[in-house]
């Protein structure tokens, strides 16, 4: 997931499914070639062992929580930032069979299918499982373990629209109204995960057939003068008017938890958000980790997944990466509580529907868009 952490930089230098089986937490899970044993953490007098993490370039966790996993089980992390999702599952593909590291984070549901597919993973079951609600462990093979969630959802800059004329919109149709032109700037479905999370949402509203199919819906919106950018970082921080932005469009595909980073990262941080979000059209993320099939370590990288889930982690993901935990019991800081809002009724998709149709969708999106 793109997000937040580049918003952090720039102010203080800032993803459903079908609910799978209830599961029953057990140490490990067989993997393709015998059972990965369990790790009991021991001093060593040795050099701590090498432990590798791929995942997003958004991914962040506070430095205290990094280095008690690694005080804890004498462990010297190595952080492999790989670009956004879709980049980060590509690489591990390609580098099947020989690893570039043991543990992957940060794939979600809009390309777990391909990871899937590719068998990239080994499984594990997880010993925090208990404390995740069912609708969020969406693979029964337990190759990969939910970790966080988001809304993509369209927010606006507040200011453009506090006049009331036109106001802010409130649903995905009012976006190809004529008083709304050349104020939406997306992601590109081909580049970003959430530009595919919106091409998603506009596909679950609109569907194949009747008088606006999503593919109409989206010749109308580049009728109504949309612009694509092909990542985040530039939608939101170059393109997007409102909040931290510096552009000039007053609408953009971003996340619910926007106007909580807005505030955060202020300062003075204000008593209200300068960013809104419109929940009409929100498509719900869930990021998952999950140890990597050929690991030189594959009993840490489990470890390492547990850990995710550990409450420490769940309550410190929030203001590091501006999603929400899967932890039932996990604590959300006072500004997420605040300020950031889940959608009340996001759209959801099973992750093998998105994997059987997300390559031609993605083509017929770019025909229409971008000829």
């Amino acid at each position: 997931m793109n997000r937040h952490v580049t918003v952090a930089a720039l102010l203080a230098s800032i993803i459903l499914a079908c609910a799978g089986p209830a599961v029953s937490p057990s140490l490990s899970a067989p993997s393709p070639t015998g059972p990965v044993p369990s790790v009991t953490p021991s001093p060593s007098s040795g050099p701590a062992t090498p432990l590798t993490l791929m995942t997003h370039d958004a991914f962040a966790l506070s430095d205290p929580v990094i280095q008690s996993f690694e005080s804890a089980n004498d462990v010297d992390l190595k952080v492999l930032k790989s670009g956004d999702a879709g980049a980060m599952v590509n690489q591990a593909i390609l580098s099947k069979g020989h690893p570039l590291a043991d543990v992957l984070y940060g794939v979600d549901n809009t390309f777990l299918s391909r990871a899937l597919d590719a068998g990239i993973f080994q499984p594990w079951v997880s010993t925090e499982l208990a404390d995740v609600p069912t609708q969020f462990q969406t693979d029964p093979t337990h190759q990969v373990t939910p970790v966080d969630y988001g809304d993509v959802c369209i927010n606006t800059d507040k200011s453009a629209f506090a006049a009331g004329s036109p106001p802010a919109p409130q649903t995905l149709d009012d976006l190809i109204k004529p008083a709304y032109k050349d104020m939406l700037v997306v992601e590109n479905p081909a580049t970003s995960s959430p530009g595919l999370a919106f091409l998603l949402a506009t596909i679950i509203r609109y569907g194949d057939t009747g008088t606006t199919t999503w593919r109409d819906y989206w010749a109308a919106l580049k009728a109504n003068g949309v612009l694509v950018s092909d990542s985040w970082d530039d939608a939101y921080d170059t393109q997007f008017s409102g909040g931290s932005g510096k552009g000039s469009r007053s609408l953009v595909v971003s996340y619910a938890s926007s106007p909580a980073a807005e505030v955060y990262y202020a300062a003075p941080q204000p008593s209200e958000s300068p960013v809104g979000t419109m929940f009409d059209g929100c498509f719900r993320q869930i990021e998952y980790a999950g140890v990597l099939a050929g690991a030189s370590q594959p009993a840490l990288a489990g470890q390492w997944v547990d850990f995710m889930l550990s409450k420490q982690v769940q309550e410190d993901i929030p203001l590091q990466m501006f999603v929400y935990p899967v932890r039932t019991d996990a604590q959300l800081p006072p500004v997420f509580q605040q300020f950031a809002e889940v959608a009340p009724a996001p759209l959801t998709m099973p992750y093998d529907v998105i994997g059987q149709n997300r390559d031609q969708w993605i083509a017929q999106w770019t025909d229409i868009v971008l000829p």
